[in-house]
This record gives structure tokens, sequence and C-alpha cells, in this order.
């Protein structure tokens, strides 16, 4: 579990770089756990100073006080205590919007940053591009249930150890489309992102990225049509004919 550091004193306060800055005061300094500054006093939501993931940051503590530096290329911010009225380190995770609980730890699951993740545990579960995390849980596990749009609406669950994604998608598709090129299956792989890649490589290199949204309809080249959220598209996102056909149906298609 990642923490934040947290001083409280009466501080010098020295910023240096686009806009050199010394104040006195008694503070609150925060230290992220990506090494953010930020030096708050006793008015509004804006810190007096900060300095957002520095290159390098160094703490001082003893007895008598604290010291703090951070750098960022140019950028300089020092916090030095006259005297201290507290000091600790205290648990914190990302905040998210609810989604139920972990049915074996019982700890609060939330989704935030792409995933869905306990904020007691610090456990993580990516989700796929575009999901959306169900109120229904697993059969086998217990946990949310995610639904992603990949040629075909899947409701799977948000750990991909109980069950994929990918396994899910391939036995729906996996070898339902040819390649424009050869002729040959298209195969669904993994290759930093799911894609549909020509079985005959690597005498045949073609390949596409399988977009967010379901298959409606079949393009001129042979390929499948995706209704996408930004409107309909080919698999082959470069397909001529699709473009020459649908150029000018923008307002139909919700193509730019």
């Amino acid at each position: 579990m990642d923490s934040t550091r947290v001083f409280a004193g009466d501080c010098t306060t020295t910023f240096e770089g686009t806009r050199d800055r010394t104040t006195r005061g008694r503070v609150v300094v925060l230290v992220k756990p990506d090494r953010t500054v930020l030096v708050h006093d006793a008015d509004g939501y804006q810190p007096v100073a900060w300095l957002t993931r520095p290159d390098s940051l160094s703490v001082e503590e003893d007895a008598s006080g604290f010291g703090l530096t951070a750098r960022a290329g140019e950028q300089t911010l020092r916090v030095v205590s006259h005297a201290v009225d507290g000091r600790g380190a205290y648990p914190v995770s990302e905040a998210g919007i609810p989604v139920g609980h972990h049915p074996e730890t019982g700890e609060p699951l939330v989704r935030a940053g792409g995933a869905v993740l306990g904020l007691d545990s610090g456990v993580r579960y990516p989700l796929a591009a575009g999901a959306r995390v169900l109120d229904e849980r697993c059969d086998d596990c217990g946990l949310p249930l995610m639904r992603v749009e990949r040629g075909a609406v899947f409701e799977v669950c948000v750990d991909r150890s109980c069950e994929s994604l990918d396994d899910a998608v391939r036995e729906r598709f996996d070898g339902a489309w040819s390649c424009p090129d050869c002729g040959s299956p298209l195969r669904l792989l993994r290759r930093s992102g799911l894609v549909a890649g020509c079985d005959a490589y690597p005498d045949c290199e073609t390949a596409f990225s399988v977009p967010a949204g379901v298959v409606v309809d079949t393009c001129d080249c042979g390929l499948p049509v995706f209704e996408t959220a930004t409107g309909r598209r080919c698999l082959d996102g470069t397909c001529d004919q699709y473009m020459a056909r649908h150029d000018g149906d923008s307002e139909t298609d919700g193509e730019a």
C-alpha cells in the first residue's frame, strides 16, 4: 500500500524556477507516492507552492525538524521547518467510483484509472478499453462482471485469470473473417492489444486492431463493419472501399 507523508509546522518555503517566491507560515506539506510535493496554508484549496512529479526528492529529518528539496528541470522547491507541529505517513489509494466489495477480503472495490482496484490490499484488475462495470457478479469468483464490445457484446469477469475476454472473442470470431490480401483466415491474437492477424504470417503480415464496437455489416472489401462510439468503420481503419462508399455520410455514420 502506498503512503503519503505529511509534515506540519512553521516553515519557510522557497520556489525557484518559472517565478521565484519565498513564503513563511504554519503549513501542511504533503509528499505523495509519486513524489509530488504540495504546501498548503490556511487559505483556500490551492497550495502556496507545489512541484508535480519531480525528478528528484530528498527529505531530511531529525529531532529538531525537517527539510525537503524537490527538483524538476530548472525548478526547485525547498521547505525548511523552524518548528514542528506534526509528521507522519498514511496509506493512500486512487479514489474511484464504488463497485461493491471484494468477495474474499470484503474490502471496498472502486473503478479508477482504467481498472477495478481494492482500497485495502491494492489488488488491481485492469479493464478492457471501453468496458462498463456491471452490478452483476461472476458466478465463479464473485467479482464484478464487465460489459465489453469486441465484435459482439461480451459480459466477462474483471479478473482475466478467472475468465478471459480474449478467449471469449476468439471463440466467437477466430477465423470468421478472411484476409483481404491473400484470403487466409484472420486469427484473433494478443499483440499489445487484440488484433485480427493473417493466418499466413510471416508470408502475409496483414493485421488489424479490433475496435471497441459490434459488427453490424460487411464492407465491400469483405471485412466486417463495426458500430463504435464514434460511428461506423471497417475493421481496416484505412479501407479505401469503405471510405469511398461512405464519403459524405458523416451524419449517418458518425465519421468525421
